[in-house]
């Protein structure tokens, strides 16, 4: 007896393929590349030679910045255990801030200017590194904190960072403060080569250490008790990750300034893009979108603004009303 075999209509193995993580984060570079490709040889004014060496800087920062913050927003979600908080919201760059701040109102301006620029990236991204773990350690290293505790301690310690912040900045030269308000805003044009190269070398080493425990990272999903029980040493990989987000993350504020949302957007669209919880498909999501809101982005604002506004501003707008719906919703259940 013949069975004839009818195959499935065309647009039932279009949802089939498109439900694949592997296609989606195939499109999601592509898109990228393109661009990338769209950024570096659309109108160019002058020299093309320096015109494509400007822009692949700039390219090669938002790529680091990118992958740093989307890599390190989505570990911070798993071993926090929500999706609400990140680094940043927890005063990370109001200490930002505050380092520069007490840098400048020291030595003063000139002597800021005058620093090697390495120097003064390693000095910065040591104190964060330093200030984060010990935060971090104490939110997170003992029992379990609830959500509105550790958001009211970000609020707490960002409102702290910022008076103290502003208190030094009234008492500044003007020429100081003007020379720190430049570094109060993320500017991802024109990185510093030297500076560039370190962060990219420093996000690299993280997300190698990461990538070995992609599936740990799957367990600790699953909750603490869910951890310990499959075989986790849940504290040991936790502060591990920790120091690793940590470092991660102040590098990439020391490159280019504080991003405030940033994190909290690609993270949270990752999860929903990706469609599965796995990290081995939500780490890339995360950092792709980010390059592609970061790329648009740019292209947007010199193409049809013609540099009106600032890309970090517009950032920090969006991810700030993108905030309060996850508050409201969270809050809601």
């Amino acid at each position: 007896m013949l069975i004839d075999v009818v195959e499935a209509p065309a647009p039932s193995r279009r949802r089939l393929t498109w439900s694949s993580p592997a296609v989606r984060i195939g499109l999601l570079g592509a898109i990228v590349v393109a661009l990338a490709a769209v950024y570096l040889f659309t109108d160019i004014p002058g020299s093309f030679t320096f015109a494509l060496r400007v822009r692949s800087l700039t390219i090669a920062a938002m790529a680091v910045v990118a992958v740093a913050v989307g890599v390190s927003t989505v570990v911070f979600h798993t071993i926090t255990g929500n999706r609400i908080l990140t680094p940043s919201i927890m005063g990370f760059d109001a200490f930002y801030m505050l380092v520069s701040t007490v840098i400048v109102f020291v030595a003063g301006g000139v002597a800021f200017l005058r620093t090697d620029a390495l120097t003064l990236w390693a000095v910065q991204v040591l104190v964060m590194v330093a200030f984060s773990t010990l935060l971090f350690t104490w939110l997170f290293g003992g029992k379990r904190r609830s959500l509105h505790l550790m958001l009211l301690v970000g609020i707490v310690l960002g409102t702290f960072f910022r008076s103290l912040t502003e208190w030094m900045q009234r008492m500044l030269d003007p020429l100081d403060f003007q020379i720190l308000t430049d570094t109060a805003f993320a500017s991802l044009t024109r990185p510093d080569p030297s500076l560039l190269a370190a962060t990219a070398a420093i996000v690299a080493g993280g997300c190698a250490a990461i990538v070995p425990l992609v599936r740990t990272l799957d367990v600790l999903s699953l909750g603490e008790s869910a951890a310990v029980g499959l075989g986790v040493n849940h504290r040991r990989v936790v502060m591990t990750l920790f120091v690793i987000v940590s470092v991660m993350v102040a590098a990439s504020t020391a490159l280019v300034g504080p991003i405030l949302f940033f994190g909290l957007i690609v993270a949270n669209l990752a999860y929903s893009y990706a469609g599965t919880f796995r990290h081995r498909w939500t780490l890339p999501a995360a950092a792709l979108l980010g390059a592609v809101f970061l790329l648009a982005g740019q292209l947007i604002l010199e193409q049809v603004f013609s540099f009106g506004a600032s890309l970090s501003i517009v950032i920090e707008f969006a991810g700030g009303l993108f905030f309060l719906v996850l508050v409201l919703r969270k809050g809601a259940r």
